[in-house]
């Protein structure tokens, strides 16, 4: 193991295995990973000043074969379960949200939505591709008008004979101008019910990157766009799951999100600590390192408490999606991973926004420069509270597990 994923990281690991399987493979595969995070620290920080997208991420991990960590082998993936996959992306969470934001979207609502519901051509099509790097994917959810509530959506298909015709817009999507390949959500023509999921090549006539958002508070390395529609035409092969079943399609995606972006952010929350061990040990303030003074090691003592209190949380989350990958016709299981998911999307998103704002503390005025190491999980860390399920969101889902369904706020 490099030095890198010693300690923290690797004693986790150590931890998990006492607790759960895990294998040579798995850990062998860790190992690639650490190796792609440690390759991507200089162009992640050279790419986060110049607030641009950073083309190095997907190169590394093709590099590294790990553009396909949860896709099945017979499909040219990892086939890693969803711990290991959740380990691999806390690992890259160390780097940078931006890294996982790619991965995430790439893996996790791309890839493994398509493996889920995409009927066997598709998978071959789709998934082998996604798998060696060859093709990126993208998930278009959202719109200007329509972000928690996808009632709201505007973008709508009509049918002629075995084509359809999709126009519209959508707003805030993560790798959207670089993908080849999107999953975009649309309702029929005139109607507010019967969502359908396509997946849409951006070379098909009709599709447009409007622009690429750069006026974003942080996520600088990530790419994030505005994609347009006009009469945009698929076949009934491009259809995923079944026609008018799209919001069952989105929200499997979106519970595969949540997991990844609470695996990203205890990646944060151990740079963070990692970052704040080396300065306050070595930054002498009033003749003596800063370490020793009282109120530092509360900021100290507040990050660790967050990450240790955050990791478990992810942990038995992923280990409970493994056991209903195993039995996806259990609806109750089905259920538990929904609010679990939901609770450690949330707690770990607000925990590590707070120990970034503790980070930045404790490197004074330096860490309000991103030229400092942490000062890019603050600003990032914000939209962990956002996408993938807003705070509030999380915590209508949670509430309503507890009260009962007959007290869901949009029922």
């Amino acid at each position: 193991m490099t030095a890198s994923m010693e300690s923290l990281f690797e004693r986790a690991v150590n931890d998990l295995s006492r607790l759960t399987k895990i294998t040579d493979e798995d850990r062998n595969l860790l190992e690639q990973v650490d190796q792609a995070a440690n390759e991507l620290v200089v162009s992640e920080f050279e790419k986060y000043i110049e607030r641009k997208f950073n083309e190095k991420v997907p190169e590394v991990l093709k590099k590294y074969g790990l553009m396909g960590v949860p896709i099945l082998k017979k499909y040219g993936g990892k086939g890693a379960k969803p711990l290991v996959h959740a380990l691999s992306i806390e690992r890259f969470g160390q780097v940078g949200l931006g890294v996982v934001t790619f991965i995430d979207v790439h893996q996790s609502l791309g890839s493994l939505t398509i493996q889920q519901w995409g009927n066997e051509e598709q998978k071959r099509r789709y998934l082998t591709k996604a798998a060696s790097g060859e093709t990126i994917l993208a998930y278009a959810l959202t719109e200007p008008e329509a972000g928690s509530d996808p009632a709201s959506m505007k973008t709508s298909y009509r049918k002629e004979g075995n084509s359809y015709y999709i126009t519209g817009s959508k707003y805030l999507i993560s790798n959207g101008s670089v993908a080849d390949s999107i999953v975009v959500f649309a309702y029929p023509e005139g109607q507010r019910k019967g969502m359908s999921a396509f997946i849409v090549d951006k070379k098909a006539a009709g599709f447009s990157v409007d622009m690429r958002l750069e006026e974003k508070m942080g996520l600088f390395t990530s790419d994030t766009s505005m994609l347009s529609f006009d009469n945009l035409q698929v076949s009934k092969d491009d259809v995923l799951g079944e026609e008018g079943k799209g919001l069952n399609v989105a929200y499997s995606a979106l519970l595969n999100g949540r997991i990844g972006i609470a695996s990203g952010c205890l990646g944060v929350m151990e740079d963070c600590l990692n970052q704040v061990k080396e300065r306050t040990s070595t930054r002498v303030q009033h003749g003596k390192p800063i370490g020793k003074h009282q109120l530092v090691q509360r900021h100290i003592a507040r990050i660790a408490s967050n990450l240790e209190s955050s990791r478990w949380l992810v942990y038995q989350t992923a280990l409970k999606k493994e056991q209903y990958d195993g039995n996806m016709s259990e609806l109750n299981l089905r259920g538990e991973v929904d609010r679990i998911s939901a609770i450690a999307k949330y707690v770990a998103s607000r925990a590590a926004f707070e120990c970034a704002d503790s980070a930045v503390q404790l490197f004074g005025g330096f860490g309000y420069s991103i030229l400092s190491p942490v000062a890019k999980h603050l600003i990032d860390t914000r939209v962990a509270r956002i996408y993938e399920g807003t705070d509030e969101i999380m915590e209508l889902k949670v509430a309503s597990t507890v009260l009962g369904r007959e007290f869901e706020a949009y029922s």
